[in-house]
């Protein structure tokens, strides 16, 4: 899992706010006849026949594969948006086992049906995998430690805390020499070596802005001096606050409009370099660090466990999407157009209609992720008869 995931160009702008999640009480409220909700209480409404989407059979076939990767989990888990058990997934991926790619549209026809979360307007941005230059040892150009979690690293509630606030999950966070609970270190404090000559280290990248990219990412590659590949996924994060970096250099007049840095992931980068000092102060500004971990899997892992594909993994908020259900998109940029699954969250990811789009690996990937800022219309795939439970439960 990347943390968040675990984001590109406007990623690191508006998307890249991977924002905290709304810690606001949800209030039910009345819904519409024929209408249900998520556990987040957002309407669910009936969509159209799978039939009329318009698939392409190319599309349906990538769909297929992944949504297959995912039954695995989907049947062992629980939907955390409250519209699906597990059991519902069964038919479906007891088919899809046997079911050929090359008829992959009728699968989705045969065993889906589809429905708009809230009023289904739709945002979606993109993240890849990067590459970056890296050694397994401490070598000369090989500075910047890329560190797995320290065993310090702990979740706990703060004794000053009242428990009337105790809700959720604890912090993280760590003991001090006197026994009490603070804080992690933040990105500053790691730069400038608080888990340094501790063992941690599994590898060491050449440049750092390449790197913090990377933990953006929650996953990548790391290119070794003999050129050979070596894949690290996410592995925890320090508890923390992520802040987009591109929101604040857009407010402070460095990129943007009378700049001459685009506001793009790219952009970014190139004003960071051209302005060492002032780039590294930016990055500074986002305390959220991300630890690592080496995987021997085909693909970066995401955060249903399973590997994320090109052009058929999407990350979503798992409170609205269930993991493992198919999405359709109608987008203004018709390269997000078509159908995804649900195998990824992150931290900016959140709200019904959501969603960070996967391309994979390589220059065309960074382009297109780098540059994903779209709108349109979403419309999740439930299997062929939760509209019908979860409304005689209503």
């Amino acid at each position: 899992m990347r943390y968040l995931l675990v984001i590109a160009a406007t990623m690191m702008l508006a998307a890249c706010v991977r924002m905290v999640p709304d810690t606001a009480p949800k209030v039910a409220v009345p819904l519409p006849p024929g209408t249900v909700s998520s556990a987040a209480f957002s309407p669910l409404v009936r969509g159209v026949d799978v039939d009329a989407l318009g698939i392409t059979p190319d599309d349906a076939g990538t769909a297929l594969v992944s949504f297959l990767e995912s039954c695995p989990a989907v049947l062992t888990r629980e939907d955390q948006s409250g519209l699906t058990f597990a059991e519902d997934w069964r038919p479906a991926c007891e088919a899809a086992t046997s079911w050929p790619v090359s008829d992959a549209r009728r699968f989705f026809t045969s065993y889906f049906e589809t429905a708009r979360v809230g009023d289904g307007a739709a945002f979606a941005t993109g993240y890849f995998e990067p590459e970056i230059r890296g050694s397994r040892t401490r070598a000369p150009g090989y500075d910047v430690p890329i560190y797995a979690p320290p065993p310090e690293l702990v979740r706990a509630w703060p004794e000053d805390m009242p428990e009337s606030e105790r809700t959720g999950r604890p912090p993280l966070g760590r003991y001090d020499a006197s026994g009490k609970f603070v804080l992690f270190y933040d990105r500053t404090q790691i730069e400038l070596g608080a888990l340094a000559n501790r063992g941690l280290e599994i590898a060491w990248a050449a440049d750092p802005v390449e790197f913090f990219f990377l933990q953006i990412q929650g996953s990548g590659l790391v290119r070794l001096p003999d050129g050979e590949l070596m894949r690290i996924g996410y592995a925890g994060q320090n508890g923390r606050e992520y802040v987009g970096i591109g929101r604040v250099m857009r407010e402070r007049g460095m990129i943007g409009e009378g700049t001459p840095y685009a506001t793009s992931m790219q952009g970014i980068m190139e004003y960071i370099r051209d302005n060492p000092a002032d780039g590294r102060d930016i990055m500074r500004l986002n305390k959220s660090w991300i630890f690592f971990r080496e995987l021997n899997t085909d693909g970066p892992l995401g955060s249903l466990g399973v590997p994320v594909r090109r052009e058929a993994s999407v990350a979503v908020d798992p409170l609205f999407v269930p993991y493992g259900a198919p999405v359709f998109l109608d987008m203004d940029r018709p390269v997000a157009d078509g159908l995804w699954i649900a195998q990824d969250t992150g931290g900016a990811i959140k709200g019904a209609n959501r969603f960070d789009t996967f391309w994979g690996n390589g220059a065309d990937a960074r382009e297109i992720a780098g540059g994903m800022s779209a709108r349109g219309s979403a419309l999740v795939l439930l299997p062929r008869g939760t509209l019908d439970r979860l409304e005689s439960r209503r």
